[in-house]
């Protein structure tokens, strides 16, 4: 077992690692809008997503993989309303790639953030698709 860890995302608020890897696989905590310095990026979701996605993405670098190489993400909203909004931007940082996805309605998130995303990515190259 690895844990991963970046400066370029926040570190984590709690008793638990940015990320795993093992067997093959990146497993992420989730991430919310916090930028690296401990901040909340914003207090609308489209703000708070992209931070989000920028989080996963460090994390996932510092793991060695790419958001191509995610196979299932889970996203968990404060507000479905939101749901539409989201879905663009995180089609935007996916691209054409399209991981399996749960999104979860939720009552409330750590720093009372609107939005939280984790994910599973392959950390091996050796795999066909």
């Amino acid at each position: 077992m690895k844990f991963i860890a970046t400066k370029e995302a926040p570190e984590a608020i709690g008793p638990y690692s940015q990320a795993i890897e093992i067997n093959g696989f990146i497993y992420t905590s989730g991430q919310i809008a916090l930028t690296e310095k401990g901040v909340m990026a914003g207090d609308d979701v489209e703000n708070q997503t992209h931070q989000v996605m920028k989080n996963l993405f460090y994390v996932l670098e510092e793991a060695g993989v790419r958001f191509s190489d995610v196979v299932k993400t889970t996203i968990f909203l404060v507000d479905m309303n939101d749901f539409d909004k989201v879905n663009k931007i995180y089609a935007h940082y996916f691209g054409t790639h399209k991981p399996a996805r749960s999104t979860v309605a939720v009552k409330m998130l750590p720093k009372n953030a609107l939005i939280e995303i984790e994910c599973i990515a392959v950390a091996a190259q050796d795999y066909n698709y």
